[in-house]
């Protein structure tokens, strides 16, 4: 189910918040991995948002949303968004090893 809400309240400490909106009478739960935004996903209180709800009790509330944007469009995914991170959110590891012990092969100056 799809609504447009308003954000009662947003703890961006914890991560979570209350949609309020008119097909989700008590408001509607939302966590911050449901937020399509890229970066640091956030609301504030008082924002209009679109979001698709389901019916289900999560911490007091008988809604949760499972997709919240900002706008009429929604984006195509969260997965899509992440993709096309800025760099600073990506890194690269890149391991060296030793040659075992007791291999024949290891090049060892004594």
């Amino acid at each position: 189910m799809r609504g447009i809400g308003i954000v009662r309240e947003w703890h961006g400490d914890e991560g979570w918040g209350v949609i309020e909106s008119e097909t989700t009478p008590g408001g509607c739960w939302a966590h911050f991995g449901s937020v399509l935004t890229p970066g640091y996903r956030a609301l504030s209180s008082g924002q209009t948002v679109s979001f698709e709800f389901e019916r289900g009790r999560q911490d007091g509330y008988d809604y949760r949303a499972v997709a919240v944007w900002t706008g009429d469009d929604r984006p195509e995914t969260a997965a899509a968004q992440q993709s096309s991170a800025a760099p600073a959110y990506e890194s690269i590891l890149h391991l060296e090893f030793d040659a075992p012990v007791g291999d024949p092969d290891a090049d060892r100056s004594e």
